[in-house]
């Protein structure tokens, strides 16, 4: 797989992810600790793909390297208000399983991606 294309098919795989995301915020209640914790995790997920599509399209390695940390960040913020709402049973758990392990991936490949970059950097 070319460089390219793996990052065409992980800029769809975020895009999915943050979908898959909102449905669930969206079927949270409307409490106002749920409207807080709808609203945190749906801009944390949704920020993966967005700083990932963006740092596809960076005019240097600096800021690429400044938006996959961005992106790594936002999956791993996103790792803890899953765990949240699996604590506290707003969701069914198959749902949050799903989601968790997808976040857990992202957030290895993102990792990778960054330490990749810092290797290069240091050569």
């Amino acid at each position: 797989m070319t460089n390219k294309e793996f990052s065409e098919k992980l800029e769809k795989r975020t895009k999915l992810f943050s979908i898959e995301v909102i449905k669930l915020s969206a079927s949270l209640s409307n409490s106002p600790e749920a409207r807080v914790i709808r609203n945190q995790i749906t801009k944390s997920a949704t920020s993966i793909g967005a700083n990932y599509r963006e740092a596809n399209r960076s005019r240097s390695i600096n800021d690429f390297k400044n938006k996959i940390k961005i992106s790594e960040s936002e999956a791993n913020e996103t790792l803890y208000w899953l765990e949240i709402i699996m604590e506290l049973n707003w969701s069914e758990k198959e749902i949050i399983d799903k989601l968790h392990n997808e976040a857990k991936e992202l957030l290895a490949i993102l990792t990778s991606i960054g330490i990749k970059m810092k290797t290069k950097s240091a050569s």
